[in-house]
């Protein structure tokens, strides 16, 4: 078996273990729905990718279920009208 030759000092063995982390995930907002999701992933909420349906996730739902995910994406547009930023024309009307 192998023994090292020189002693590691506290130091180095830090200095080496420095970038031995794990690293939080890097997340962004879903266009659609305004879930967190992982960058250049479908969400898995609505299905959506770049303002493109990739998957009818409706589709795979019972009758309670839609209604519930329907309500919920509805609600989600609301929301994200209100907090939409104003234009140049709406900002000039104040």
């Amino acid at each position: 078996m192998a023994v090292p030759r020189h002693k590691h000092t506290r130091s180095s063995v830090g200095q080496r273990r420095m970038h031995i982390f794990i690293k939080p995930a890097s997340l962004t907002v879903c266009k659609k729905c305004n879930r967190a999701v992982r960058p250049h992933t479908v969400c898995r909420n609505c299905g959506y990718y770049k303002g493109q349906e990739f998957i009818n996730v409706l589709g795979k739902l019972t009758k309670k279920e839609k209604k519930l995910r329907e309500k919920e994406m509805q609600k989600a547009e609301k929301e994200q009208k209100k907090t939409a930023p104003a234009t140049m024309e709406e900002l000039s009307k104040k």
